[in-house]
């Protein structure tokens, strides 16, 4: 299933897209798309709805995230080596853990806000982990069963926040807009592999990054494990696996996003995202 949800920001109503690529709506079955609507039995009983039922969206509404109240928005950096080795860092002998504001947020092709006087907004494609059962002291073999399903993210960052501000790489990572998720969660059943999905972030029409899943140092599996041994993962928490080559920072020399520009991202079978870059006044 495509689990989507639409309309105003804070006001999204839940619905699904059907095997036609429509938009079907699902409030007359579940309030939202949130971690109370992502366990198994939730889930199987999205799935014996009769999509035909649902009744047709009209018009062309805008998406919101595809997970509504994330508790917890957490990140994995430097999960690519191309991507360590072109930002100079080190390949990490541990998953690169931290965290993005939940206030940052956003609809998919909502716009990105560069912060006031921002010269160094940079872009990331990722893959999402949309968690759907607790995971607490979770073995690799067992990670899959905690997983609702996948989407795509943008980890929007604000470079010199992020590194040339004293502190964690949280404060480059939590400019209001900086998360765009969705455009929807793909449940796990329907990814035929989720290590051997193509990734590509393009700039005004112009190819950024490619990359491929099968590339990540530390795979999702190995991610949730991991996370479950220092802190409970709860069912709507988020996580951005990390992003391949091709950010601006890593340029030579480096580029930067600047208001007017167009990021558009996609996942191969999870979704495109495209944004517009506006200045915050």
């Amino acid at each position: 299933m495509k689990l989507v949800r639409y309309g105003e920001a804070g006001a999204e109503k839940p619905g699904l897209i059907d095997g036609n690529g429509q938009l079907r709506d699902l409030s007359g079955h579940v309030a939202d798309i949130t971690g109370d609507t992502l366990g198994d039995a939730a889930l199987q009983n999205l799935r014996s709805i009769d999509e035909a039922s649902l009744p047709l969206v009209d018009g062309d509404p805008r998406l919101g995230p595809c997970v509504g109240q994330i508790g917890k928005f957490v990140c994995i950096g430097l999960n690519f080596t191309d991507h360590a080795e072109e930002t100079g860092n080190p390949i990490p002998e541990h998953p690169v853990v931290f965290m993005k504001a939940n206030s940052a947020i956003s609809g998919p092709n909502d716009d990105i806000v560069m912060p006031r006087g921002s010269e160094t907004t940079d872009w990331e494609v990722e893959l999402g982990i949309v968690i759907g059962k607790a995971a607490k002291y979770v073995s690799k073999a067992d990670a899959m069963d905690h997983i609702a399903g996948f989407c795509v993210c943008n980890d929007v960052s604000e470079r010199t926040f992020q590194t040339k501000l004293s502190g964690q790489w949280t404060k480059g990572k939590s400019c209001d807009t900086f998360g765009p998720t969705g455009p929807w969660m793909v449940t796990k059943d329907d990814v035929a592999d989720i290590n051997n999905l193509d990734m590509r972030l393009d700039v005004n029409g112009e190819r950024m990054q490619t990359g491929n899943t099968k590339t990540m140092i530390f795979d999702v599996t190995t991610i949730v494990s991991h996370l479950s041994e220092l802190f409970t993962l709860h069912p709507g928490d988020v996580i951005s696996t990390g992003t391949p080559p091709g950010v601006g920072m890593g340029m030579k020399p480096p580029k930067y996003l600047k208001a007017g520009d167009i990021v558009e991202l996609e996942i191969e079978g999870l979704g495109v995202q495209r944004q517009k870059v506006v200045a915050d006044g």
